[in-house]
């Protein structure tokens, strides 16, 4: 008796060691935690224990990229305390001794295809509907089989608040695409789609809706993230053109109104897209003209005849919303196709932001449309 409560004893006593390294290791040195970034009035601060360090540096996105010194303190904590850059969303990440370091301390990080980077939210009116919600909808990753592209593929799936327990409702469904680079999960990750659209439904600018992503790639069938191996298929190929688009239309919207309680009426179906997404959206509404009441091409790397614009004219469109950067790269692409649009009278919306190719506006455009939608 008396060994077996020594061995408990024993064990309790280990476990509690256990239990102090791993709080030692949240601790990160055994002295005050540590806050990183740590947001005061109108500066932030950033740091990072780094014991055997000779030069640490910060480089961050409002920072063009272009790392500041940090210095040594106490306990070899190094930090930097900057202005706090405007209202948005930034990444930022650490190079010590040469070698780029994620913060420890932070856990809002977003993925960038392979990158995976620390996140500075500043809040401000630019930024309040990109944080939590108090009701949220639920996001989750279903997969498809796609006869076109020849096998299954996963989708990013977010429905509104409510939906489990509306089995009656239908919802509208807006189609959310990505860019080059990007998979199922860059809306998620980068665009902040589920805090956006909780925020937007919950003061009622928007409509309660489904957001399907797919994964705009079609030699992939999921994010890399998941180590599927790729397909290598000439996509210039004829026999290949848009075969991805084919596979949105004939293959994921089909699947979508059989699978979740989606309204299947041209009324209550909507396509966005981010540069090559845009160029998909508008490929989509060329071919299947009659499929989306409302298209918003986002930074879009893409173009129209005036007769495919005609054909959207007839079938009734409701909302075109095209969205650019004025310092963005595509930015001419995108007034000439504002141009054909206004040639051929079909009515739309041409915003023009600030700033170019980069998250800050994709977000900014999401926010702006999506309570357009559905009205």
């Amino acid at each position: 008796m008396k060994r077996t409560l020594m061995i408990i004893s024993l064990a309790l006593a280990m476990a509690g060691v256990i239990r102090a390294q791993e709080l030692a290791n949240f601790s990160r040195g055994g002295q005050r935690p540590i806050v990183s970034p740590d947001i005061q009035g109108d500066s932030v601060t950033f740091s990072l224990k780094a014991d055997y360090a000779t030069v640490v540096k910060l480089s961050g996105s409002w920072l063009g990229y272009r790392p500041v010194d940090m210095t040594r303190g106490e306990n070899n904590v190094w930090s930097v305390k900057l202005p706090l850059p405007s209202p948005e969303i930034y990444t930022y990440n650490f190079v010590v001794d040469g070698v780029a370091v994620n913060d420890p301390q932070n856990v809002l990080v977003q993925r960038d295809g392979t990158r995976y980077l620390p996140m500075l939210i500043v809040p401000g009116e630019r930024t309040e509907n990109y944080v939590e919600a108090k009701t949220h909808g639920t996001v989750s990753h279903p997969w498809y089989d796609s006869k076109i592209l020849g096998y299954s593929r996963r989708l990013t799936v977010y429905t509104p608040y409510g939906y489990e327990n509306s089995p009656k409702k239908k919802y509208p469904v807006l189609y959310l695409l990505h860019g080059a680079g990007g998979d199922e999960e860059a809306w998620i990750s980068m665009g902040r789609t589920a805090q956006i659209l909780d925020n937007l439904i919950e003061k009622g600018l928007a409509e309660p809706m489904i957001v399907v992503m797919p994964n705009g790639n079609p030699g992939q069938q999921a994010a890399r993230t998941l180590n599927i191996p790729e397909k290598n298929i000439n996509w210039r190929a004829e026999e290949n053109r848009n075969a991805y688009v084919k596979s949105l239309c004939t293959e994921i919207v089909p699947f979508i109104e059989k699978n979740y309680r989606a309204i299947p009426k041209p009324a209550s179906r909507a396509i966005a897209g981010l540069s090559m997404g845009g160029g998909h959206t508008i490929s989509a509404s060329i071919l299947y003209p009659e499929l989306f009441d409302y298209i918003c091409p986002l930074s879009a790397a893409g173009s129209a005849t005036p007769e495919q614009i005609t054909a959207l004219k007839n079938a009734g469109v409701k909302l075109y919303f095209l969205a650019c950067g004025d310092a963005d790269f595509l930015f001419e692409g995108s007034k000439t196709l504002d141009k054909t649009l206004t040639e051929q009278g079909l009515d739309h919306v041409f915003f023009v932001s600030d700033g170019g190719h980069t998250w800050a506006n994709w977000r900014l455009y999401l926010n702006t449309f999506a309570p357009k939608l559905f009205k």
